[in-house]
């Protein structure tokens, strides 16, 4: 029997949502009910991960039991600080978006919405799994579960368009996950079991070629889903899915699943000491800093509002991956809490975008002019979040800047300072044109009258970036829980990983 109140809270936390996913099939026809399974299960995920918050603060893990497949070869749930972290913010960020999108499905008249919000329950159990991961055959599964089950939500728009993005996102993310398996199988004759330790849990002494090889297939399997360059081609075809899908694709669930799935590689696969020995370190950090860079640049060339922000993404994500390369404490604290960061300013202007275009039927920048008259909450929220990604002082894109920052100079390389200056002038060029058309230049036409169901949720994710700039620990501990998880890597990996 399931321990609901102890030591198996990781799996049933999992089996909430998944267990949803099916009810809302069975429930469908019945409005009400559908959406009574849909926040209900929002509640107790969201409960139930909360509830390991204060075990994992004081230093724990909140542990499953193992399920044994084979000798050597185990599913394992564990909750630690890094894994609490990633399920806190989607466990969070399901649930205001369940809210928003039940208003923007109904909104905007869309077909099949029973299988878009069990396709969508199903997503976040599978993100809450892989976050709660403790070893890497558990990590691929829930991997690739994601990875199909996103299809759907996808491509649901089910017109050519649609179909020929969900394409595009199977063939790089299926393809990712088999160099992803080739690594897993090629660690686990390396270190049976494959669990997951700060610092690292290969054994030491392994020749340079092989370290460099593992890393490469590693990288190309989580580097896809995290929208590293060249690997990003995806993540703007994949923007002909309706809003709420982006958004989930954006700050819940995959392309966090892919910077996530970097931290761990690099934090709890390799450790940072083993691959500041072979030069992997730097390799990924270039690889990291051009991403921000281009990723940028390719926004400031797009008019279509979907578009300019997921190429943001292509280059906010790197935030992250350049923490994880950096490896010093304060940058992987930095890169950890921007899983949160970014997850509550990315999530407010998706949904802000969804709000425009429900509104008023625009979709082009140029096209924005008296917005902010006639939808002052939505672009409030959206002027608050362009502000946080830019990285302004008080907002929670100002706290990853900072200590990435710091961290570069503590690891020695400063130059990487340029880079988040550069960026941050970047996103101050593509966002705040919108932001001034908005406010200052004459109305393009009539708008609709905003809705409370479109604007409560992103005006709860915009005071959320804002709280979190000004108290970073507000609410979920997300920064206690990032310093927590660097501190651990940084110290495993300095005495050696594997005990």
């Amino acid at each position: 029997m399931l321990d609901l109140c102890g030591a198996d809270r990781p799996l049933v936390a999992v089996l909430v949502s998944l267990v949803a996913a099916g009810l809302i099939r069975v429930v469908g026809r019945h409005l009400a009910w559908r959406e009574s399974c849909t926040f209900g299960a929002g509640i107790i995920t969201l409960g139930l991960v909360a509830s390991m918050l204060s075990v994992v603060l004081d230093g724990g893990v909140v542990e499953s039991s193992r399920l044994s497949l084979l000798p050597g070869v185990s599913l394992h749930l564990r909750a630690d600080a890094l894994g609490l972290l990633f399920a806190l913010v989607a466990s969070t960020l399901w649930l205001l978006t369940s809210i928003y999108s039940v208003g923007y499905m109904r909104a905007g008249g869309y077909d099949n919405q029973t299988g878009y919000f069990s396709c969508f329950a199903l997503c976040v159990g599978a993100t809450i799994g892989l976050a709660f991961a403790a070893n890497l055959l558990t990590f691929f599964l829930f991997y690739e579960v994601l990875t199909v089950a996103t299809y759907p939500l996808v491509a649901h728009n089910r017109t050519p368009e649609a179909r020929a993005g969900g394409r595009t996102y199977l063939v790089y993310t299926l393809a990712a996950g088999q160099a992803l398996l080739l690594a897993i199988i090629w660690t686990q004759t390396l270190a049976p079991g494959g669990e997951f330790r700060p610092g690292g849990l290969l054994p030491p002494g392994l020749p340079a070629g092989t370290v460099l090889g593992l890393f490469t297939l590693f990288i190309i399997g989580v580097g896809v889903k995290a929208a590293i360059m060249p690997l990003h081609g995806w993540l703007p075809a994949a923007m002909v899915a309706p809003t709420p899908v982006s958004a989930l694709l954006h700050a819940v669930a995959v392309v966090k699943a892919g910077a996530f799935g970097c931290l761990r590689v690099v934090g709890y696969v390799f450790g940072v000491d083993a691959l500041r020995e072979v030069g992997a370190d730097t390799v990924l950090a270039v690889l990291a800093s051009a991403t921000i860079l281009f990723g940028s640049l390719r926004a400031l060339g797009e008019t279509h509002l979907k578009r300019r922000l997921a190429y943001s993404t292509v280059s906010q994500l790197s935030y992250i991956v350049l923490g994880a390369a950096l490896g010093s404490v304060a940058a992987l604290a930095g890169a950890m809490f921007h899983i949160a960061a970014h997850g509550f300013m990315k999530i407010t202007m998706f949904f802000c975008a969804g709000a425009i275009h429900t509104e008023s039927h625009r979709d082009d920048i140029t096209q924005f002019g008296g917005l902010g008259r006639q939808m002052p909450v939505t672009m409030t929220a959206f002027a608050i979040a362009a502000a946080g990604l830019a990285g302004t002082p008080l907002l929670a894109g100002f706290i990853t800047k900072w200590h990435l920052g710091l961290g570069a100079l503590d690891a020695g390389h400063g130059l990487f300072i340029a880079v988040l200056v550069i960026s941050g002038l970047l996103n101050l060029a593509y966002f705040f044109p919108i932001v001034y058309d908005a406010f200052f230049l004459p109305a393009h036409g009539e708008v609709a009258p905003e809705r409370l169901s479109l604007t409560a949720p992103l005006a709860a994710t915009a005071a959320a970036a804002l709280l979190l700039g000004m108290m970073p620990d507000f609410g979920a501990g997300f920064y206690r829980l990032a310093w927590s998880a660097a501190t651990s890597v940084v110290a495993g990996s300095a005495a050696g990983g594997v005990p």
